[in-house]
């Protein structure tokens, strides 16, 4: 097992920029037709995805163990992940095959409780364009390491700034274990 940190990625928002203009591809973005599972029924067209292939190499620089955190489940490695560049990764599955319970107003979203099992104390950041309060407060409250709950705008996708911070995120976590007594 690794010593780095997970980093938990959502497709649609931080990878798929879903609410942008949809009459005007985002800058770098290539459109995909694709169809997940779910998309099989030959009478409805394929789904319409935005990806940016420099997303691929930028994901594997970071200094995190990367995950799928998506309701594409496994089918990220096969129509997400190729198209950007990246291995298979590692999927987080959801129980009983769920691909989207309602979220209880006010409460986190439905993933985080999940996440945070899955994670099982391990240090963990997570982009996703689903997180808020709510999510932040659960994590602090059931998770026993460290975490950064990442929030993407789903008009832009994940920018450079975003990169920055998870890259200052994670070398703060390495600086902080470096300094501590033995």
């Amino acid at each position: 097992m690794s010593d780095r940190p997970l980093l938990l990625v959502d497709v649609d928002g931080p990878l798929n920029p879903w609410a942008a203009n949809p009459n005007r591809r985002p800058g770098g973005y290539e459109t995909h037709r694709l169809r997940p599972e779910g998309w099989k029924d030959p009478r409805r067209k394929p789904l319409r995805v935005w990806l940016k292939p420099a997303h691929g190499p930028a994901l594997l620089a970071l200094p995190f163990d990367l995950v799928w955190c998506t309701t594409w489940a496994a089918e990220a490695n096969a129509l997400i992940g190729q198209a950007i560049g990246l291995p298979d990764l590692p999927v987080i599955e959801w129980p009983d095959g769920c691909q989207r319970p309602p979220d209880v107003p006010g409460g986190p979203f439905w993933k985080t409780e999940h996440v945070v099992r899955w994670a099982a104390g391990r240090p963990f950041a997570w982009v996703d364009d689903d997180l808020g309060p709510a999510d932040r407060e659960y994590v602090a409250a059931h998770h026993d390491g460290p975490s950064l709950l990442h929030h993407v705008d789903p008009r832009r996708g994940l920018l450079a700034a975003d990169f920055d911070a998870l890259t200052a995120w994670a070398e703060a976590l390495d600086a902080s274990a470096t300094h501590r007594p033995a």
